[in-house]
């Protein structure tokens, strides 16, 4: 799996000109699955997300984490994280799930995550043409990638 946090003051998700959620302080999540991933995988990125100290504390140092600022978490699934791009002009997705395995990773990262927060997970719609829009706070984007851990 593959996830972009991005520290927001706000974001939401439009499909078809309503949206499907929104946030104010809190972390995009655009979440990448492809087929080798694991529920291992789910679990390690979601403490991780959850725990991930990217807020600001009383001196303005990144330390404190998501509980720390009763912040909330936009997760919007994201197939084009997984994009090859060694050859030609024109990615290629082979690596991304497909959504018979993708949709039940997704949903089980949307219970996981409210269970680790005890709050609601705002979502986009997997698979629709989205919308997202984002005050990035910061900028602050970090990149993970549960093979990639050490």
């Amino acid at each position: 799996m593959r996830a972009i946090l991005q520290r927001v003051t706000q974001a939401s998700c439009t499909v078809d000109g309503n949206i499907t959620g929104e946030i104010k302080t809190g972390l995009l999540v655009l979440l990448g699955i492809e087929d080798a991933d694991t529920d291992d995988d789910l679990q390690w990125l979601a403490q991780k997300i959850t725990a991930m100290r990217v807020f600001g504390d009383e001196n303005g140092l990144m330390n404190t984490a998501l509980a720390d600022v009763d912040g909330d978490i936009l997760l919007i699934s994201q197939f084009t994280l997984f994009a090859s791009t060694k050859k030609g002009n024109r990615p290629g997705f082979t690596r991304a799930a497909k959504p018979d395995k993708a949709i039940p990773l997704y949903e089980q990262m949307i219970k996981t995550l409210e269970e680790l927060t005890g709050k609601k997970v705002a979502t986009g719609i997997f698979g629709a043409d989205m919308k997202i829009s984002l005050l990035n706070d910061g900028p602050v984007t970090i990149i993970m990638d549960t093979k990639n851990r050490e």
